[in-house]
């Protein structure tokens, strides 16, 4: 009876293990990063933007900068887009316009 649960246990685990791998590895799962310039202007709005953002599909990270007025998301392209995500964003109350991923944070800065 005992090496019966211990072989059920070892068969979960390297089930679990494998498919895990495989997931990983399905195309259009990759983790993409959108900058979207948004018109907070506090801690309080960089706050409720970073909340709620990070409760929409496949956000993986979320980081708001007031000096910039620039929000970085992290997410899984196959559940959201950056255009979905601005208008999330838009619709907390603040302007949005995704920054072209051709731009550099030098370039952002200036304008």
């Amino acid at each position: 009876m005992r090496t019966n649960v211990i072989i059920l246990i070892m068969i979960f685990v390297f089930t679990t293990t494998i498919s895990g791998f495989s997931q990983e590895s399905k195309p259009g799962k990759e983790i993409k990063t959108v900058k979207i310039k948004a018109s907070m202007q506090c801690g309080s709005c960089k706050e409720r933007i970073e909340k709620n953002i990070a409760f929409e599909k496949g956000v993986k990270d979320v980081v708001a900068d007031v000096e910039t007025k620039i929000v970085t998301i992290k997410f899984r392209s196959d559940k959201n887009t950056p255009e979905n995500l601005a208008k999330a964003i838009e619709e907390l109350g603040y302007a949005t316009e995704i920054i072209p991923e051709e731009k550099t944070d030098i370039d952002v800065k200036k304008e």
